[in-house]
């Protein structure tokens, strides 16, 4: 899974819409902007529709960027 776009955000909480790169089905569903978030558990992310992860599709997973700088305080 892959973040397609990011809807809402609350200081580091965010909402955004995931999308599978193998199906192509897109879901809902919250996180968190940070490092850790960004590199293991979005590639790890299971698509609800096929169930296959970012490294099952054969995809290199390129993590986004987070809004804030890491140990920053908001």
């Amino acid at each position: 899974m892959k973040i397609k776009e990011i809807t809402d955000q609350s200081r580091r909480d965010f909402w955004a819409i995931y999308e599978c790169e193998d199906c192509g089905a897109t879901e809902r569903v919250r996180g968190y902007d940070d490092e850790n978030f960004h590199r293991n558990i979005i590639p790890k992310m299971r698509c609800p529709v096929c169930e296959k992860t970012s490294a099952e599709c054969g995809v290199d997973y390129r993590p986004l960027t987070t809004k804030y700088p890491e140990g920053y305080q908001i």
